[in-house]
């Protein structure tokens, strides 16, 4: 089995890391016949375009930022950022595989038997979130009149921005897409025009307690898909420094151990092979890496320069309030 973890200790680029996963899993795909391969090894070619050929970003990331001149101007009060990445090789490849865990382990969990390959491919052949920009705000104490709460002004603000974002960015070349979060909460400070294109993270927090509005573009200029993230200064620490990635990383491991506990070695080669590289790259030790613009002295202290394992810095735009005395009524 190709696996990521074979090619991270020889000192090479990304991009030739990339290059030679890519080849030998489509060789060893089409050689084995194995149509789930092929398509985890097209999704590693959008990534290798996208770091080659990322001119559109400049176009992408202009674009994205009117809309940062409209919160600018309709919020000068606001503190917030615009950050924008692109997905790095190793969070990628754990979406990859994830996707492919969970989706077999839930359609087994439901009908007592395995999806067809068909339909696996069907489900992990699209990656929405290569790149991906982030919203994040603030609403400073000065501006609080007094017995105001911080926190619920903050989302109800966030909700006010969400409702504008979609239709803001359609007349800038960018189609909103259906989430696929049927039958989930939806706040109703959400018009209902918006609410099928968004996940909401704020109702409906993880186990974690990972909070935060996700919403997913087609942009037509450059045909690629994206996400944005919509979050409140509290909720990025949560997710950044806080209990939501510790105990993240710690829910996500007891659950794929029970996952592997009720699925038996050797009743379904996709889940088997997804299931051994995910548990690789849990495993892997980043200061043993030898990556090209890449340094770790643990896997919490790491200078990534390459998009590796942190993303690769598209943007950010930043505005601090421009009010530090004057209430908002």
């Amino acid at each position: 089995m190709i696996s990521l973890n074979d090619y991270l200790y020889d000192g090479n680029t990304v991009l030739k890391i990339l290059h030679w996963f890519y080849e030998d899993l489509k060789e060893s795909a089409i050689k084995e016949q194995n149509g789930v391969d092929l398509v985890h090894s097209n999704i590693l070619l959008q990534q290798m375009e996208l770091l080659q050929h990322n001119d559109f970003l400049t176009s992408q990331s202009q674009r994205i930022r009117e809309f940062y001149k409209y919160m600018a101007k309709k919020y000068p009060f606001l503190a917030f950022t615009f950050k924008g990445r692109i997905k790095s090789l190793i969070r990628l490849e754990e979406k990859i595989n994830g996707n492919i865990i969970d989706y077999i382990y839930e359609y087994y969990k439901k009908n007592n038997a395995f999806p067809a390959e068909s339909e696996i491919k069907s489900r992990i052949g699209r990656i929405r979130d290569l790149i991906a920009y982030r919203i994040v705000l603030s609403l400073p104490k000065c501006h609080l009149k007094p017995g105001e709460d911080a926190k619920e002004k903050e989302i109800n603000y966030l909700y006010e921005i969400a409702n504008d974002l979609p239709g803001f960015l359609e007349e800038t070349g960018f189609s909103p897409e259906q989430s696929d979060k049927d039958g989930w909460k939806m706040s109703d400070k959400m018009r209902p025009s918006v609410c099928p294109f968004y996940r909401d993270y704020i109702l409906n927090p993880s186990p974690a307690g990972y909070q935060s509005l996700h919403i997913s573009f087609y942009d037509n200029l450059s045909r690629t898909d994206l996400e944005v993230q919509l979050r409140t200064k509290e909720m990025d620490d949560y997710a950044e420094i806080g209990l939501a990635n510790h105990l993240g990383y710690e829910e996500r491991q007891k659950k794929e151990h029970a996952r592997r506990d009720e699925i038996p070695v050797g009743a379904n080669k996709f889940f088997d092979e997804a299931y051994e590289r995910e548990m690789q790259l849990q495993k892997l030790d980043l200061s043993k890496i030898d990556v090209n613009m890449f340094g770790a002295v643990s896997n919490q202290l790491v200078n990534d320069g390459c998009g590796l394992f942190k993303g690769r810095l598209i943007l950010p735009y930043e505005h601090l309030s421009r009010f530090q005395n004057d209430l908002i009524d």
